[in-house]
């Protein structure tokens, strides 16, 4: 599971960090018990058709099972919100009526006997799917839990397509057919789905047979020949393209919306190459007989590991604007994958072991973008899932395994994530390479088809390395926090010695780990790597020929830490040119972004910036610089124009447009009008804002050759003022979705929130259908997100009642309008989540 983010990347700080932190649920927890299994589900057969008037699916299930070790003479079922119209045991066809109750989303069936362990029985069930009576909640990660979701079921909305899909993922999968529905279950399956021909469908597995039915209809039967758990189990209808590729035998499939059918390889197209990168680094070669990829409309969170048959949200599908700035997808398109071992083949065995399915996942994310772009490339990676892990304050006094929590959703955060992933990267830096993979491999062949725990994960690192590791675990795993560290320096010219004393002063006690420091002798450094013991003060003495410039700890960005330091420019300086880290590089261009304006060192060190091999780096030295300073134009300004025009990254030649539309010079008309033709939308955009700041008469003109359909977060953030500005209204709806927080992002940048306040006001203001339900979905959307922080609720609801306010008096002068009808109705229905 990828879990949803919400809106554009600024937001996540405004419902989890300082200015609106969540109020804290720990006195709610209750200690969750793993599951009893008292029955062990075999195989699962169902017959499905579908009711689009009614939003509801007809059923008919096969059920084999046994008892799992004591004998029983019952079964019991989660069923949600179902209409149960038969239940009866089935004899190689024959069936006998059996005795059940249905109450409280509970199937509790007298079965006609006892029955002893491994003695399979099958229960026959007709039922009802009807998942909008269901009444489970959702939360950050997945925003709803209603299981089966038909998606425009009766084709009212001409501007989105017909589609059918379901999420499983945490326990939703017992509301489209009744199932023990835990994730310490297994069982294989098959499914009979019954769909308007017109449309394809997906499932897990391989499809056996298509039938053509009568009424236009056609039976397409999935079977699922290995076992995975039930809220693996995926159904997928609607009018897609179907674009083949392969990885050795295996098919691979990606499932599009027929207008990015020509662009789905450059979207997925890596996914061969990383099943045979991630097979071979785990020495486990993919263990499905299939693997296809899905996108979905109005998807309740960011992308789904159903086996065999990963969902993706619609931002999945990009065009070539966006794919040569770059895929945004790929990173999820890599964790869903690895799920397919971690997640899949071995499943936690309770949501309080999350980690063995999410860490994981997002771990390979690093591993990947180090396999294929280089370890630069990941260590950017490695840097934002530790910055979303601080983001939250609330994830320093959780555990990464946990017992104790409201809801199981609650463990779909920033720990069992982003902090996850981080303590894998520790691991495996600790233990090398050979050990590290040679130990997943164990734990996937030990545990594999069953479930798993992150115990499971330390024995087997042990058992390969010979390494006791349960410090590591008891530390990482079963603590919380993180170090937050701080060193000394002091020098002995008689003995030509340097000792380094390292600090640690968190709460909650010390930590012991390795630590990568860099002695700076001469703006050269040198690496030490030391032990840090579990105490207040560690203190390390090395030999030097003079007294150090300084010394960077955390040199290799390996731990996951909060560290603090006194380093001038200078040194930061020395520490971008002396090393070769991203990490280290990274926070030396941060440092001289910061002080540029008033230190010639730093502005020196965005400079030479400018040249740095990482992209990343040299689009945040760009960002930083003022070129309109003749101090800055001086030193910056002809590598700043060739970047424009020639470097290799067009993320990189929009920032660095941007960086020279600050100028306002209109010197720079011909460039920015060249950049309106390119194929990048980045490009494009950083054009349009220059253009809008040397000749803003043209920018109505030119904006409709920027398609903003699925444009990133930073993107629209850059267009925002200049779409408002100047009442684009085609591009209105495009930035509804950030306009919906301005609030919120006053706190973070004034002059941004100010262009978003101004366009909610023109949105609500306007009669515009489409740009209205982005408003009203994004600020239902993020309920789920800010739990119980009522500073939060209250604010979202006062602008819903300021946008219904102003939409009201736009009826009122157009009383007979049936889209502004629609548009208050939206506004009503959102306003009444909140309460």
């Amino acid at each position: 599971m990828k879990k949803l983010i919400i809106s554009i990347g600024l937001l996540g700080i405004l419902f989890t960090g300082s200015v609106f932190a969540q109020t804290d649920t720990s006195g709610r927890t209750e200690y969750r018990l793993t599951h009893t299994k008292s029955t062990e589900l075999k195989h699962t057969k169902l017959k499905v058709n579908f009711d689009y008037a009614k939003e509801q699916m007809n059923g008919e299930e096969w059920l084999t099972a046994s008892p799992y070790f004591y004998p029983s003479d019952s079964l019991v079922l989660d069923a949600k919100a179902m209409l149960i119209h038969e239940v009866a045991l089935d004899k190689n066809g024959t069936k006998t009526p059996l005795k059940y109750t249905y109450t409280d989303d509970k199937l509790k069936i007298s079965l006609d006997k006892t029955y002893n362990r491994n003695q399979d029985y099958t229960v026959y069930i007709k039922y009802t799917s009807r998942p909008n009576e269901v009444k489970s909640k959702g939360s950050a990660a997945i925003t709803d839990a209603k299981g089966l979701y038909f998606v425009n079921a009766q084709g009212k909305d001409t501007d989105k397509p017909i589609q059918i899909w379901t999420q499983g993922e945490t326990e939703a999968s017992s509301a489209w057919f009744p199932t023990v529905d835990k994730p310490n279950q297994k069982t294989t399956q098959e499914i009979y789905m019954t769909v308007p021909d017109k449309y394809v469908t997906l499932s897990n597995g391989l499809m056996k047979s298509s039938t053509k039915e009568a009424n236009g209809l056609r039976t397409d039967h999935w079977v699922m020949d290995k076992k995975h758990a039930p809220y693996l189990f995926f159904m997928g209808v609607g009018d897609y393209a179907v674009v083949k590729d392969k990885w050795r035998n295996i098919p691979v499939d990606y499932y599009v919306e027929k207008e990015y059918e020509p662009y789905a390889k450059q979207i997925f197209g890596n996914t061969p190459e990383m099943m045979d990168f991630f097979s071979k680094k785990l020495n486990y070669d993919y263990p499905w007989s299939k693997y296809a990829q899905i996108t979905a409309r109005d998807y309740v969170s960011g992308a789904m590991e159903n086996t065999t048959a990963v969902l993706h949200q619609e931002s999945a599908q990009q065009k070539p604007g966006d794919l040569i700035d770059e895929n945004k997808w790929e990173d999820v398109i890599s964790h869903e994958l690895f799920h397919h071992w971690f997640g899949d083949l071995v499943t936690t065995e309770s949501w309080s072991n999350l980690t063995v399915n999410e860490s994981f996942a997002n771990y390979s994310e690093y591993l990947w973008n180090e396999h294929k772009y280089g370890k630069d490339f990941a260590d950017y990676t490695l840097m934002k899932a530790a910055e979303g892990y601080f983001r939250d304050p609330a994830n320093v006094s959780k555990d990464l395994v946990r017992f104790n929590y409201h809801s199981q959703e609650d463990m779909f955060d920033g720990v069992s994530y982003n902090k996850g992933g981080s303590t894998l990267h520790m691991l495996r830096n600790y233990l090398g390479d050979d050990a590290f993979f040679a130990g997943l491999n164990d734990y996937l062949k030990t545990n594999e088809y069953g479930t798993g725990e992150a115990q499971q994960v330390r024995l087997s690192l042990e058992k390969v390395s010979g390494k006791d590791l349960t410090w590591f675990f008891n530390q990482w795993y079963y603590g919380s926090g993180h170090p937050k560290v701080s060193s000394t320096m002091t020098f002995e010219p008689v003995k030509k010695q340097v000792t380094v004393t390292v600090s640690q002063d968190q709460m909650g006690g010390n930590f012991q780990f390795p630590l990568a420091i860099d002695v700076y002798e001469n703006g050269k450094a040198s690496r030490k790597n030391v032990w840090v013991s579990a105490k207040e003060k560690n203190t390390f003495t090395f030999a030097v020929s003079k007294n150090p410039e300084f010394v960077n700890i955390n040199a290799d960005g390996v731990l996951l830490g909060e560290f603090t330091d006194t380093k001038t420019p200078e040194h930061y300086a020395m520490q971008y040119s002396g090393s070769k880290e991203f990490l280290s590089r990274y926070r030396a261009v941060e440092n001289a972004a910061e002080n540029a304006a008033i230190n010639a060192v730093s502005l020196k060190t965005l400079v030479t910036a400018l040249k740095d091999t990482n992209f990343r780096i040299r689009m945040k030295a760009l960002s930083a610089l003022d070129l309109s300073k003749p101090d800055q134009a001086k030193s910056a300004l002809a590598e700043v124009e060739k970047m424009a025009a020639n470097d290799p990254k067009t993320l990189v030649q929009s920032a660095a447009i941007s960086a020279l539309a600050k100028t306002k010079d209109k010197k720079y008309l011909p460039l920015f009008e060249k950049g309106m033709n390119a194929v990048s939308n980045s490009v494009k955009a950083s054009s349009l804002t220059g253009i809008s700041a040397v000749d803003p008469a043209r920018v109505v003109a030119l904006a409709d050759k920027i398609d903003l359909e699925g444009a990133s977060d930073d993107l629209i953030a850059e267009l925002l003022p200049v779409i408002v500005k100047n009442k684009i209204e085609k591009q209105m709806p495009a930035i509804a979705s950030t306009a919906a927080f301005y609030p919120f992002l006053k706190f973070q940048n004034p002059e941004l929130g100010a262009a978003a306040e101004e366009g909610f006001n023109w949105i609500m203001n306007s009669d515009n259908l489409k740009a209205t339900e982005n408003v009203t979905k994004v600020l239902t959307q993020v309920k789920s997100q800010i739990g119980e922080n009522p500073q939060a609720k209250m604010m979202i609801v006062q602008i819903l009642k300021d946008g219904l306010a102003k939409k009201m008096a736009v009826l009122k002068a157009n009383p007979s309008s049936p889209t502004i009808n629609q548009q208050v109705d939206l506004i009503n229905k959102a306003i009444e989540a909140y309460k």
